[in-house]
């Protein structure tokens, strides 16, 4: 529990600092692995256990990777980089257009997101700060944390009794070779 405890503290410190106009690359990189363990444990109970906790938090992840694989196609000059940005583009984007057909009949009356929440958000705007000699780093290891938090969500739901439960499934293979493709590249960049 105080490890918990600890975390928790950690985490809030981290991401208040996202109202930062302007952090340093290190307080960059403490918030994303902050916003990573926060996503992860957040996917891990409410997520991949209650519907109206997966929809947005589904929801949200794709718009999250579509911007951020946008941010690395324009960024990137490393073409394993802008390769798997293209491919999670692609992948997040008919995951997201999935996600809507498969919620309107399973809860008609459940509203999608339309913007990401604050935590995402704060990713974004450290990759859109990342200097150009970090951001191929700075991707991968966002895409690293960010597609462990997708499968947590994605797996834990996929046995729910739901409609939606197909929908996971269904992205979980996509998600899994994402992630296996971003750890190959973290190892080349070191």
């Amino acid at each position: 529990m105080l490890r918990f405890t600890a975390l928790v503290l950690v985490s809030g410190l981290a991401l208040s600092a996202c109202n930062q106009e302007r952090a340093p690359e290190p307080v960059d990189r403490a918030q994303d692995a902050a916003a990573g363990a926060v996503g992860r444990m957040s996917a891990a109970t409410t997520g991949s256990n209650l519907q109206s906790a997966y929809i947005p938090g589904a929801a949200v992840g794709d718009l999250y990777e579509i911007q951020a694989a946008d941010i690395a196609l324009e960024r990137s000059r490393n073409e394993r980089v802008r390769s798997l940005a293209q491919m999670i583009k692609t992948d997040h984007t008919a995951a997201s257009t999935a996600l809507k057909s498969a919620v309107a009949q399973a809860d008609p009356a459940a509203v999608l997101p339309v913007s990401l929440d604050e935590r995402r958000q704060g990713l974004i705007d450290n990759l859109r700060s990342a200097s150009a000699a970090d951001f191929d780093k700075t991707y991968i290891d966002q895409q690293i944390a960010a597609h462990q938090e997708a499968l947590t969500l994605h797996r834990g739901f996929a046995d729910q009794d739901s409609p939606l439960a197909a929908h996971a499934r269904q992205v979980v293979p996509k998600i899994e070779a994402h992630l296996r493709t971003a750890e190959a590249i973290k190892t080349e960049l070191r």
